[in-house]
């Protein structure tokens, strides 16, 4: 198999298994509704993807490289059709949960042994290109489901199996049995199968960036729908979703041509001043605003600050990179939960938008706390080996 082809194949199994993530995301108002369920309800549906996505990032960072890199991508697709199935058979807020559980096990699995495949394909020395790959398949992933439900609902209309899910149980097993078949670049080692993450020396910052971007994604993917639905705007999810990953997925060749350390300054401001821009949109009720909002937060976290900081624990950890993106995803999914639910319970206690409100002040302090201390080198880089 060349080189081109396998590369192609795994790229489309990465951007499969979290195409499958945020597939249902359109309909978190109709589970909610089906059990009657708040906000905060919601956003633990939500973050239950955290839930099985940090212990298999914690434990099992370096599984591929005991067993090889095919197996927990096939395994990771199979995961991602059985959860959307679950969704289909018993459409409730429990189910969301359980769902959202098993799409975390899978993406945890797929992208740590993908982004060290990439790079085994294309040789170390062409880590930053592998990194480029990774992200702008499974950028495009995490925003394309969305899309691709709410597109399907504006076509067939309100249901509770829209075509999207139906793509998503053909083409699913597919490419497992596809994934199975790639060349075994990889040479397996005799490790534990448990094994911890690794945070390679001098990336703190990547990591700290990389949690305040993925936060602001996931108020905009959990929270922001909830307070278009409220104001007749629900149709608009799929895209709002769509545009807060794919904006970040065109501005990665640009990410690409700056040194990592660049890109994610440049980050740095644009995360605040994204949600700054979003929030003024629901403040308003003008969608114009939380479109424009959404793009800019997209553009600093899946282009310039994913990208900057996969590449850089890619390149400072070569011989533990499946690890080393593990310790990397820690930070980012401490990010994309915690604050994501503490604004769910906000919102129940003081409504949605003051729950907004209340992050965008934490996020201006957080942003402004993180670039001080990078600057002035007050915290020493941190170098820890968990395992």
């Amino acid at each position: 198999m060349s080189k081109l082809i396998s590369v192609s194949l795994l790229a489309l199994g990465l951007f499969t298994v979290t195409f499958a993530v945020n597939l249902q995301a359109p309909l978190y108002d109709a589970y909610a509704a089906e059990s009657d369920v708040g906000a905060t309800a919601v956003t633990v549906a939500f973050a239950a993807y955290v839930g099985g996505l940090m212990p298999t990032l914690l434990l099992l960072g370096g599984f591929s490289d005991r067993i090889g890199r095919r197996v927990p991508i096939a395994l990771a697709l199979i995961l991602g059709a059985m959860a959307t199935a679950l969704l289909v058979q018993v459409p409730s807020w429990t189910s969301l949960v359980a769902a959202r559980f098993l799409l975390g096990i899978g993406t945890g699995l797929a992208t740590t042994a993908g982004t060290a495949y990439m790079t085994e394909i294309l040789g170390s020395d062409r880590a930053k290109n592998a990194a480029l790959i990774v992200t702008s398949a499974t950028s495009l992933g995490f925003g394309g489901g969305a899309l691709a439900t709410g597109i399907s609902l504006g076509v067939q209309g309100p249901t509770l199996l829209p075509a999207s899910y139906i793509v998503l149980f053909v083409v699913a097993p597919i490419l497992a049995v596809i994934a199975l078949g790639l060349p075994r670049i990889d040479k397996p080692r005799p490790v534990s199968l448990l094994r911890l993450p690794v945070f390679p020396s001098g990336t703190w910052m990547f990591g700290a960036a990389m949690a305040l971007a993925w936060s602001t994604t996931g108020m905009t993917i959990a929270v922001i729908p909830l307070e278009l639905a409220a104001n007749d705007l629900g149709g608009w999810t799929g895209l709002v979703i769509f545009l807060a990953i794919f904006m970040g997925f065109l501005c990665q060749p640009i990410a690409r041509r700056m040194t990592n350390t660049r890109a994610l300054a440049l980050g740095f401001v644009l995360i605040p001043l994204g949600f700054l821009v979003l929030l003024a949109g629901v403040w308003l009720k003008v969608l114009t605003f939380v479109l424009v909002g959404t793009c800019i937060t997209s553009a600093a976290s899946y282009g310039f600050t994913y990208l900057a900081s996969l590449a850089e624990v890619s390149l400072r950890a070569p011989d533990d990179r499946a690890r080393a993106t593990a310790g990397l995803f820690v930070y980012a999914y401490f990010g994309f939960s915690l604050p994501v639910i503490a604004s769910g319970a906000i919102a129940d206690m003081l409504g949605l938008l003051s729950a907004m409100v209340v992050f965008a002040a934490v996020q201006l302090m957080v942003t402004a706390t993180i670039v001080l201390t990078w600057k002035r080198g007050a915290v020493p880089a941190v170098a820890f080996d968990a395992g």
